[in-house]
């Protein structure tokens, strides 16, 4: 069944990707409306993640927002359709890397660099870092039970050069490449919801489970933290700029550089609320009153 799954899934997206992308932006609209008017697909979740994250807006403005999360949630939806199909040379003219010096400047000092982000934007299109970068690009995937629909996505974002690495396994990588002493870039999606809480902190004014995994890799392997912004300019159209968090992580305190990451995550999503993926259950936990976190991370 799951075969069968993915070849409906294959042919289905191979056809619509044969539109242009502003074709694809008509597929958009039309499926918003079924989306947000007649499914009302997590709009319970959207509601209640916006009213507690932005207490101080009126219900006009978080309205507002609402309505542009789900035009820009099914814009992503085509876009990464287009993302799985389209050419090289098509994907690339669709986001521009304002600064990436950053990475250049490391890599000749002979540093490997950890990047993090959230699911902002389109955040699929860190794929592209391989196409630009020195560095060996890994991107850190959550394995699911389709194994052909695994196998197609993480080809699709092998296609610049990228290497794929089950998120079980990220630490492991990590060590092994530094002792090869292969010069590497390794690109971590920060904002799920921990299965295994060990850190809370407040983020949108709430109190918030979060990972300490960007934290712990960068302290024991002392790699400098990039955070990635990526703003949205147009539909289609993105634009990133990095911004150095930390360059000597084993001199910082427990938590500092989480605490970084995840700040830096939310100023960004407070310039431009609509473009985070509010639909994600990501305060399904509540910190028990006796909470005491750990000593070092």
């Amino acid at each position: 069944m799951g075969k069968i799954l993915f070849y409906l899934f294959f042919i289905v997206t191979r056809l619509m990707a044969q539109l242009p992308l502003k074709g694809m932006f008509v597929i958009s609209d039309i499926a918003r409306l079924f989306i947000y008017r007649i499914f009302r697909y997590r709009l319970k979740t959207v509601r209640e993640n916006l009213k507690n994250s932005f207490p101080d807006k009126s219900q006009k403005e978080l309205k507002r927002i609402e309505k542009a999360f789900y035009k820009h949630l099914c814009d992503m939806f085509v876009e990464t359709i287009y993302l799985l199909h389209a050419k090289e040379k098509a994907i690339i003219k669709m986001c521009k890397f304002n600064n990436l010096e950053i990475f250049y400047d490391f890599y000749d000092k002979g540093k490997n660099v950890i990047a993090v982000t959230g699911h902002y934007s389109n955040w699929e299109l860190f794929c592209l870092f391989a196409h630009y970068n020195k560095h060996l690009t890994i991107g850190i995937y959550k394995p699911i039970r389709n194994k052909y629909f695994e196998k197609f996505l993480n080809n699709a974002r092998e296609r610049f050069g990228a290497a794929s690495v089950p998120m079980q396994d990220t630490l492991r990588a990590a060590i092994k490449y530094t002792n090869e002493k292969r010069l590497f870039f390794l690109g971590l999606v920060s904002d799920q919801t921990p299965s295994d809480i060990h850190y809370w902190t407040t983020f949108l004014n709430q109190d918030t489970p979060v990972f300490l995994g960007v934290e712990k890799i960068a302290r024991k392997l002392n790699q400098p933290v990039i955070f990635c912004n990526m703003r949205k300019v147009a539909r289609g159209k993105y634009e990133v700029e990095l911004v150095t968090l930390c360059e000597e992580p084993q001199k910082t305190k427990p938590y500092e550089i989480t605490e970084m990451h995840v700040h830096a995550l939310e100023r960004l999503i407070n310039e431009a609320p609509e473009y985070w993926l509010w639909s994600h259950r990501r305060w399904k936990h509540k910190k028990p009153a006796d909470y005491k976190h750990e000593q070092t991370a």
